[in-house]
């Protein structure tokens, strides 16, 4: 039986489909892509982690604590326990210096960071938590506080207590709170005149990525400063108020013990006490992994696209192009991740972003021209491609707006395509009016007659 559908649409139907097979095709290469950005991300986060260690890793700050010995007794078995008093103000003032470091092709950002602590403890009142003051070592009570990575503390700390100097000691006896930092005796403390303590210290320490603080104080402040403008906020309370600028970040937490999961005292073990730490992690703009890992994202669309071109120009040309060349062009089109992928290790991404695209599209241009064999048509090809890379590098670009600009752009494209496409009459013969088509029934079945 004869249709309205002609030749000609019968085979642009099966060239659509033999193209969108071989798009389905290509998924498995540019999973190979990314799986080999993924890969040399993984390298570039364990030489970061090497280096980071030596460097101090990410900094937590805890404390100052008082930690109250005192004698527990049982079933006439006595044993020296402690009991944690944490400080009725706890204010901190610090400011991060960031420097990148090389080893190789990867880069890390490390910190020194200079702080300055004070504060106030109320006199530890025992009995609130169930000890008997009688039982308490008055002569024996510290300040600790806890830094993880004491090996990359880069100055002589000043502590004092009551405007005291006082002597600090690199290790801390065994608790149920902290495991590294340092600490410092107190003189006798007098439960009748329970005094207040009042503290201070000063420290520079050397960290990777993160400094984070845990909000001790019944009242906490912390200020934190820098002039890296790549920062995130981390932590569970959000910052009072900040500043982000050109010039670095302004921030500030203001934070009382009822925000917090675990009291101002306490004896024995605290599960809730490390769940609650405010900081910042320094990053580095968005990196060429991450940025190429994006890229890749979008190849799907760019071979769909340059695709659709070809097949325009395959319409309006009436040249027929073999599904083997789509399939080299969208190669060509893959293999400038790759390219970009290698290049930006060593020379950064943008240079390898255009180095990249300037390879593909010289390519891409050249093999159109043995295609299409028309310099107009070649030329427009080079000008899709141009346009196509240039948007993406934006795209890249942004963060925020990504998404806006990206999307804003497929409408656009789509728009496009709608238009150049609005007289195509997909039913209709090549050359034949539409009322003259005839549709061609087959001739009905008429049995024999029976002559018996």
């Amino acid at each position: 039986m004869k249709t309205n559908f002609s030749k000609n649409t019968d085979l642009i139907l099966v060239k659509i489909i033999v193209v969108a097979v071989i798009i389905l095709v290509l998924l498995w290469p540019i999973h190979m892509v990314k799986s080999l950005i993924k890969e040399r991300q993984g390298n570039k986060d364990a030489e970061q982690t090497d280096i980071g260690w030596k460097h101090g890793g990410k900094q937590l700050i805890t404390g100052p604590v008082l930690v109250v010995p005192y004698i527990y007794t049982k079933d006439n078995i006595s044993e020296k326990r402690l009991a944690y008093f944490l400080p009725d103000e706890y204010l901190v003032n610090g400011n991060v210096k960031p420097e990148e470091r090389t080893r190789g092709i990867q880069k890390i950002l490390n910190y020194q960071a200079d702080m300055k602590i004070n504060g106030r403890f109320s006199f530890p009142e025992v009995n609130n938590i169930g000890i008997d003051p009688a039982t308490v070592s008055w002569g024996e009570c510290f300040l600790m506080t806890g830094i993880p990575h004491l090996q990359n503390i880069r100055n002589k700390i000043t502590f004092k207590v009551n405007d005291q100097s006082s002597e600090v000691i690199n290790s801390i006896p065994q608790n149920d709170l902290l495991a590294r930092g340092i600490m410092v005796m107190l003189p006798l403390l007098n439960p009748e005149k329970k005094d207040k303590i009042e503290y201070s210290l000063e420290l520079t320490l050397n960290g990777t990525e993160g400094l984070y603080l845990n909000p001790v104080g019944k009242y906490t402040s912390i200020h934190l400063t820098s002039d890296w403008k790549s920062v995130e906020y981390t932590g569970d309370f959000l910052a009072t108020e900040k500043t982000d600028t050109t010039n670095g970040i302004d921030a500030q937490w203001d934070i009382f013990d009822y925000n917090r999961d675990y009291t101002q005292s306490w004896k024995g073990k605290n599960e809730n006490f490390e769940k609650s730490v405010v900081g910042i992690d320094l990053e580095l703009p968005l990196n060429h992994y991450d940025k190429t890992l994006r890229a890749v994202k979008y190849a799907i669309m760019f071979i769909v696209l340059t695709f659709l071109v070809f097949f325009l120009v395959e319409l309006v040309s009436k040249k027929r192009i073999h599904p083997v060349q789509y399939l080299l062009v969208s190669l060509a089109l893959i293999l400038f991740y790759t390219l970009l992928l290698a290049f930006s290790e060593h020379i950064g991404f943008t240079l390898a972003y255009i180095i990249s695209s300037i390879a593909t599209i010289s390519l891409i241009t050249a093999y159109s021209h043995s295609i299409f064999k028309e310099i107009k048509q070649t030329v427009f090809m080079g000008i899709f491609l141009i346009v196509l890379y240039l948007y993406l590098y934006i795209v890249l670009q942004l963060e925020n707006m990504a998404l806006l600009f990206g999307a804003t752009g497929l409408f656009i494209a789509l728009a496009i395509v709608m238009y150049v496409l609005r007289k195509v009459e997909w039913y209709k013969k090549d050359n034949i009016k539409e009322d003259e088509l005839v549709e061609e029934t087959p001739p009905a079945y008429i049995p024999e007659n029976d002559n018996n």
